[in-house]
C-alpha cells in the first residue's frame, strides 16, 4: 500500500526514499511511461525485483531531491541525469547487467487498442481478407477508402490497407473500423530512453554493442587519427610505427643511390643485384605455409575405407 498522510510528509518520504536509492545504486535506467496502466505496472515491479526497484513521480520532485542529495553528499555526477527527466518519465534503479534489466523491462508489453486522439507509434495497417461483417458495415469502408467486396454475405478487404500513418492522431472511423474488426494495433509498455551508469549517460542502445563492435570501432578511431598524423606530419603513437616504416623506406633509398650503407640496406642491395637470393630466402616461409594443406591433403588420400564388418562381428556366425 502507498504511504498516507498529508502532502508535505508524502513530499518527505518520497525526498527520503530516492535519496537512499540515489546512496544504494549507481545504475539507472530512464523509462518512458506513456500509457502504461497501474496492474501492467505492477507486473514489470514484481518481474524485476529483487535486483531493481521502480520509482515514479513527478519530475520536479525527482529534479529537486537529486540537487539536494547533490549538495550533502558531494555526489554531483547525479545532477547529469537531471536534463533527462523530461515528460512522463521513471526510474529503474538496478544493480543487475544492464542490457539483461532492459530486456526484462521489454517483456512486460500490453496490447492496446486505438483510442481516438492518441498517436499512432507504429504504421497500422489493415490485412486484406474476411472481415465476418455483413454488407450494411460497408460505410466505415467506404469513408476510408479501403476497397472491399462482398463474397458469402460478408464483407471482405481486398488489398491491404495503409490505414493510420506513424505520428498522426487515430481519428473515430478509424477507431471504429478498428474496434469492428478487433484489432488491438498498438503495444505500450515502459520505454527505455536513456541509461544512466555511475556518472555517464547514454543513449540504450550502446548496450547492444558487442566486444568485436567496440574493437572495430577502436581500430577505425586508431586508423582514422594514424592518417591525420601522418597528413600533418604530427607524432603521435597511433602514427609511430608507419613514420619508422616510411623513415626505414627513406634511408633505404638514400643508400641505395648513394655509398653510404648499413647491414639491413645491405641485404636489399644484394636482393637488388642477384634476385634469384630473394627466392631463396622467401622459399621457406612459402613452404611452412603450404606444408599445413599438403599434410591434410596427404592425410585425406590415405584414409582407409571401412571395412565391411564379417557376419561374426554382428553375432551373426555362419558356422555355429
Amino acid at each position: 500500500m502507498g504511504f498516507k498522510g498529508t502532502k508535505a510528509e508524502k513530499k518527505i518520504n518520497y525526498d527520503k526514499k530516492l535519496s537512499e536509492m540515489l546512496e544504494e545504486y549507481s545504475k539507472v535506467l530512464v523509462c518512458a511511461a506513456d500509457n502504461v496502466g497501474s496492474k501492467q505496472m505492477q507486473s514489470i515491479r514484481k518481474g524485476l525485483r529483487p535486483d531493481s526497484v521502480v520509482l515514479m513521480g513527478k519530475n520536479t520532485m525527482m529534479k529537486r531531491t537529486i540537487r539536494m542529495f547533490g549538495e550533502k553528499s558531494g555526489g554531483s555526477e547525479w545532477l547529469n541525469l537531471i536534463p533527462y527527466l523530461i515528460g512522463n518519465v521513471g526510474l529503474i534503479f538496478t544493480k543487475g547487467d544492464l542490457k539483461e534489466v532492459r530486456e526484462e523491462v521489454a517483456k512486460y508489453k500490453v496490447g492496446a487498442p486505438a483510442r481516438v486522439g492518441l498517436v499512432a507509434p507504429i504504421d497500422v495497417v489493415v490485412p486484406p481478407g474476411n472481415t465476418g461483417l455483413d454488407p450494411s458495415q460497408t460505410s466505415f469502408f467506404q469513408v476510408l477508402n479501403i476497397p472491399t467486396k462482398i463474397n458469402k454475405g460478408t464483407v471482405e478487404i481486398i488489398a491491404p490497407v495503409e490505414l493510420i500513418h506513424k505520428g498522426e492522431k487515430v481519428g473515430s472511423s478509424e477507431a471504429a473500423l478498428l474496434s469492428k474488426l478487433g484489432i488491438r494495433p498498438f503495444s505500450y509498455g515502459l520505454v527505455v530512453q536513456n541509461v544512466y551508469d555511475s556518472g555517464s549517460v547514454f543513449d540504450p542502445a550502446v548496450l547492444d554493442l558487442t566486444e568485436e563492435d567496440l574493437i572495430e570501432k577502436f581500430a577505425s578511431g586508431v586508423s582514422m587519427i594514424a592518417a591525420l598524423s601522418l597528413g600533418l606530419n604530427y607524432p603521435t603513437l597511433a602514427a609511430a610505427p608507419h613514420m619508422f616504416a616510411n623513415a626505414f623506406k627513406n634511408v633505404v633509398a638514400i643508400a641505395l643511390e648513394t655509398e653510404y650503407s648499413f647491414p639491413e640496406a645491405d641485404k636489399i642491395k644484394e636482393y637488388l643485384k642477384d634476385p634469384s637470393k630473394f627466392a631463396v630466402a622467401v622459399a621457406p616461409v612459402a613452404a611452412t605455409s603450404e606444408a599445413p594443406a599438403a599434410a591434410a591433403a596427404t592425410i585425406e588420400e590415405k584414409k582407409p575405407e571401412p571395412e565391411e564388418e564379417s557376419d561374426e562381428d554382428m553375432g551373426f556366425s555362419l558356422f555355429d
